[in-house]
């Protein structure tokens, strides 16, 4: 079976979306590179990798979402949120609510900072080698080239008006200029390491600027001198924002927290929560009564800026694995997405099931198939392995012994046995069900490498270990997927070439692997040898699954799409565009329902038949 090329996307959201589990607001696939808010009240964000989002506060949704740009390395929203500037070594401006490009040339050097003029399509650049320029950006006319710094240029910050702007350096010092002649204004001297941001008050006689000298400092910009120093923060501050009216600013800083200041008495006023990682973006709400912030945790927390109450669910992105699971009959899911805690649902109207007693947050989850059993690796917790009852969610045994973090679990298929490995061991223990005791330790189960996926075969005592040597730059194929016979404590055969998804044909004779490549690849196990492979995903690919029998395999990714191949040919099917990242998928028993486990933390019913009608 082959196939050359990747069926393309529709770029509409697919319509066969039935139903939608746990869908947290205000969670992003990437990190969250900028934030700002529309006239209207709307929220936008941009996040890794050039995905921009509106959201709808009120009814705590994402009402609209474009993929513009991987490439670019530094955003920046206009002061009305209606286009993006996007840098790297080219510079492009896009159109927010279509996602349309209106403007795209080439630099001179690598861009390190972007400001919109206010009222005018004019666009600050600064750039590695110290200077900024002033584009026309709808013409790409170059208006005014200034030698501004000794060093690459830091942060760019337009006056209200426009018609100044300031400019700072990792020489560590600010200047003030002109915007339409670039004539030099003052310079403020004080910062005493990296000025990552800066921010101008509404009444144009104040700067304010973020250090990672631990102050944030306010600046009488017709004097040149120093107001006052906000020094209650950590080590370094990374980015501010001031309210619209100019009498709040937030400040973020490298212990992830935000301190908000009264700005007319230069007052600390609250300082909510930390959050999870680094907070990369804030903004306020056009009234000032609502901060939004994000970063590298991949969520919009929303703050009430006077009584620091947030209005969205705190998790840990970077230390969850994404996985689904159905009970036998289909009427029970499980879900668990990055940033949010495993959710129990009924699948016929999406209410909530039981809730794991002690669980906690968790990296990591499995189901038995006979539907008796939830494992779970926990994030806290120690030991880190528990299992529990999945009807009660009554726990009932911890598996101890195994060290560093768990995030690949699998049951074998009578549900005796609980395979588990993770990312910092090539080791793979098994544990006896429900009695919690080690069974077996598989050694460097994946030749040395980080073990990112597991499956047992459906008949034999067989388990399939994908792995993924991440220290191998030189070539993405690095990995392997093993085959061990746990009965006879032997390995069978070892395929080259990095996994990341595993799935067994019903019938166990071919195992299905999510590859490094963005292809999938088909492996026969009567003559242990790669029966086919071929182009899936436009991007990285995540995870593969087979329909109950066996027609149908169901690929997913980082591109956004859900794909169904003809099992046997290779043949496309089926492709299904969504609003977010594909990280797992499951079939329902009787295949006519597909699961997806999302980048968003959701998880998305998708109609089988209505899809396979609606083709590629």
């Amino acid at each position: 079976m082959s196939s050359t090329t990747v069926p393309p996307a529709s770029g509409v959201p697919s319509t066969r979306v039935m139903r939608v589990f746990g869908a947290h607001p205000y969670h992003t696939d990437g990190d969250l590179l900028a934030l700002c808010f529309a006239s209207d009240g709307a929220l936008w964000s941009v996040e890794e990798p050039g995905v921009v989002r509106r959201w709808d506060l009120d009814g705590r949704r994402q009402i609209g979402w474009h993929h513009l740009e991987e490439l670019a390395t530094l955003w920046a929203f206009s002061p009305d949120a209606r286009r993006l500037a996007a840098a790297s070594d080219d510079l492009a401006v896009w159109e927010s609510a279509t996602g349309q490009m209106v403007a795209s040339w080439p630099q001179p050097c690598w861009v390190t900072a972007v400001a919109f003029q206010p009222n005018a399509d004019v666009l600050a650049v600064g750039y590695d080698d110290g200077a900024v320029r002033l584009w026309d950006w709808p013409n790409q006319k170059l208006l005014q080239v200034i030698p501004a710094h000794d060093s690459a240029v830091s942060a760019l910050a337009f006056s209200a008006d426009g018609l100044r702007f300031a400019s700072a350096g990792e020489d560590r010092a600010i200047h003030l200029w002109e915007a339409k002649t670039a004539r030099p204004l003052g310079s403020l001297i004080g910062h005493t390491d990296r000025i990552p941001g800066l921010v101008w008050h509404p009444d144009g006689r104040r700067l304010y600027s973020a250090g990672w000298d631990t102050t944030a400092r306010v600046w009488d910009v017709d004097t040149c001198e120093p107001i006052i120093l906000l020094n209650s923060h950590a080590s370094q501050v990374h980015t501010l924002v001031l309210s619209g009216d100019g009498n709040l600013l937030a400040c973020a800083d490298s212990a992830n927290t935000i301190h908000i200041w009264d700005t007319t008495r230069n007052r600390e006023v609250s300082v909510p929560p930390p959050q999870g990682r680094e907070i990369r973006a804030l903004a306020f709400n056009p009234d000032g009564r609502r901060l939004a912030s994000g970063g590298a945790e991949r969520i919009i927390h929303l703050w009430d800026s006077e009584k620091a109450q947030n209005d969205a669910r705190q998790g840990d992105s970077q230390t969850t694995r994404t996985c689904l699971a159905l009970s036998p009959d289909s009427r029970r899911l499980a879900t668990l997405g990055a940033g949010a805690t495993l959710g129990i649902w009924e699948t016929k109207d999406a209410t909530s099931g039981p809730e794991l007693q002690d669980a906690g947050a968790l990296r990591a989850f499995a189901a038995s198939p006979d539907g008796k059993w939830i494992a779970g690796s926990r994030v806290v917790q120690e030991p880190t392995l528990a299992l529990w009852d999945a009807v009660t969610g009554r726990q009932v045994a911890l598996l101890e012994g195994q060290s560093g973090p768990v995030t690949a679990l699998a049951f074998s298929a009578d549900s005796c046995l609980l395979a588990t490995g993770g990312p910092r061991r090539g080791d793979v223990w098994l544990w006896n069900i429900p009695e919690g005791a080690p069974a077996l330790l598989l050694p460097c189960a994946a030749d040395d490498c980080s073990v990112e996926a597991l499956a047992f075969h459906p008949v034999k005592r067989v388990l399939a270990v994908g792995g993924v040597d991440w220290t191998a730059a030189s070539s993405l194929l690095e990995g392997c997927v093993a085959l061990w016979d746990v009965g006879q404590r032997r390995q069978l055969a070892v395929f080259r070439g990095g996994a990341v998804g595993l799935a067994f044909h019903p019938n166990g004779r071919r195992l299905a692997v999510a590859s490094l490549v963005q292809t999938v690849r088909v492996l026969d196990l009567d003559d242990n040898a790669l029966a086919a492979e071929w182009p899936a995903h436009n991007d990285a690919m995540t995870c593969v699954a087979y329909s109950p029998d066996g027609a149908l395999l169901a690929t997913g990714g980082d591109d956004h799409t859900v794909r169904l191949w003809d099992a046997e040919t290779g043949v496309a099917r089926a492709v299904a565009e969504l609003d977010t990242q594909v990280k797992a998928l499951c079939f329902s028993s009787d295949g006519r329902r597909l699961y997806t486990g999302n980048g968003n933390a959701s998880c998305y019913e998708l109609d089988v038949p209505g899809l396979l009608a609606e083709g590629v």
